[in-house]
């Protein structure tokens, strides 16, 4: 199946220069938005991961269904003031700007192996937010899972060496 047929391309979205890439015809589509899903529980099925980890908030829109399928728990990530308990923060640089988002403590478990499920992968600071929090927790990165990888903005180097799934490519 080809994704890309269901995701909407909105040029200077959010700003002038930006192409927002949007899921939501994917996820209307029951058979397109099944086998995306279908495609990450399938990389993350040898990975022995422990919790899904989506920030807000289309990775829990992808990461959710993955934990489900997967018969594991899902751990949200956060922009500030949205977490009820005790947190812990991460800043980061994404495509148009600085934010920070932050991760219940107790979230993760040490020695827990963790899969990041989100979206899409721009610059990476999102995902390098998000296992920073998780390693702070004591976590293990298994891996990461993309629907979506913008190759020109190099989010691949903010991971490093970790493994990492991405469904389609721009």
């Amino acid at each position: 199946m080809n994704l890309k047929d269901y995701v909407a391309s909105i040029p200077n979205y959010p700003q002038e220069g930006v192409t927002f890439r949007d899921i939501s015809p994917l996820m209307a589509d029951g058979n397109a938005y099944s086998y995306a899903i279908r495609e990450i529980v399938q990389y993350a099925t040898d990975k022995e991961i422990d919790m899904i980890v989506g920030p807000e908030a289309r990775g829990f829109i992808v990461g959710c269904p993955v934990a489900f399928e997967l018969g594991i728990g899902f751990a949200p990530v956060r922009k500030p003031g949205k977490l009820p308990r005790e947190v812990i923060s991460a800043d980061y640089e994404k495509e148009y700007g600085l934010d920070t988002l932050t991760m219940h403590k107790d979230a993760i478990k040490p020695g827990q192996r963790v899969l990041i499920v989100d979206d899409l992968l721009a610059t990476g600071g999102t995902v390098k937010a998000t296992i920073e929090m998780i390693e702070a927790l004591g976590g293990v990165v298994a891996g990461c899972a993309f629907l979506i990888e913008l190759d020109e903005l190099k989010g691949r180097e903010a991971i490093g060496d970790y493994d990492y799934k991405v469904l389609m490519h721009y």
